[in-house]
């Protein structure tokens, strides 16, 4: 079974872990998921990933990061970019997302960051989803 769009399956398989409160979730293996699960781990949302490859595809494991009280990190991600419509910003359109309390994951032509790591190197692009 082939996944259309990768990033959207990761994010509702995330969302649907951290609903359940799953510790680990199976995401599928691109370099643009271990990209994005590098920034998200970066942050502080997620605590850790690694490959997986007990099963016939290789997956990645991720640890979910939840705090003493039992509440996630993670409270929700939201998709922005979708396959059928491409989101792009310039470096002064850089959305800031719950007064920064969210964080714009872009796509930019040096590799997956943060909306303040893409400001601060003056670089815009596809807007792919908000963590927060």
């Amino acid at each position: 079974m082939t996944i259309e769009d990768q990033i959207s399956d990761m994010i509702t398989r995330i969302r649907n872990s951290v609903m359940v409160k799953h510790e680990r979730v199976s995401i599928g293996k691109s370099k643009l998921n271990h990209k994005i699960l590098e920034v998200l781990n970066k942050e502080g949302f997620i605590s850790e990933f690694s490959e997986d490859n007990s099963e016939k595809f290789s997956n990645l494991s991720v640890k979910l990061k939840y705090f003493e009280d039992g509440t996630s990190a993670i409270s929700g991600l939201k998709r922005v970019s979708k396959p059928g419509l491409k989101i792009y910003v310039k470096k002064d359109e850089i959305p800031t997302y719950f007064s920064g309390m969210g964080v714009a994951i872009i796509s930019t032509s040096q590799g997956v960051m943060t909306g303040i790591e893409a400001k601060k190197h003056s670089l815009g692009g596809e807007l792919l989803f908000y963590v927060w």
